[in-house]
């Protein structure tokens, strides 16, 4: 995939799984990551910024017609009323810290969007600090699967890396849809 490609599918992709999408643009940084560090972390800027766009869109349908999101986000898979639930009360304890720990722990962004935009909080500051939460887990991400990759291709051809990735994002999902439904 082309570099300029790369960043626009990375920007869509954050804008997707902002709003309606179930799988982490995390795969295609880590994937990106097998090649190439430099690509990988340009890529989690775009994708970032697409989060971003998705949240600010998000909060305005959120605002208007919280109900119906809920409803929908309940309908996506591993997401349930008891996991939006949960995200209004860490948001009630914690504040927008909650941010930096739901995602590490498989809750989805999405959701502290509904629920920050129905708890008072301004979308400036969930956008501020949507920044390095959201930043964090991608560059972590990133930066063990190119460490990783870069291990096992002293020991393996680049096509075996690439299907042990596959393996590992398949196994990781069929594991966290099952764990989380």
């Amino acid at each position: 995939m082309k570099p300029d490609r790369t960043n626009a599918v990375a920007a869509f992709w954050g804008i997707a799984e902002a709003t309606v999408f179930f799988i982490v643009p995390d795969v295609l940084l880590s994937w990106l990551a097998l090649r190439s560090y430099k690509r990988a972390l340009a890529a989690c800027l775009w994708a970032l910024g697409g989060a971003l766009v998705g949240a600010f869109g998000l909060w305005f349908v959120a605002l208007t017609n919280p109900d119906a999101v809920r409803a929908l986000f309940a309908s996506l898979p591993a997401i349930n009323d008891r996991m939006i639930a949960n995200v209004g009360q860490q948001l009630d304890e914690s504040g927008l810290t909650a941010l930096f720990v739901g995602p590490l722990i498989g809750t989805p962004y999405k959701i502290y969007t509904l629920e920050a935009a129905n708890s008072g909080f301004s979308l400036a500051l969930f956008l501020l600090v949507s920044i390095p939460a959201r930043l964090m887990r991608f560059v972590l991400v990133t930066i063990v699967a190119g460490a990783v990759s870069q291990v096992l291709q002293r020991l393996l051809s680049m096509r075996v890396v690439q299907a042990l990735y596959a393996v590992l994002w398949i196994s990781f999902y069929a594991w966290y849809f099952s764990v989380m439904a």
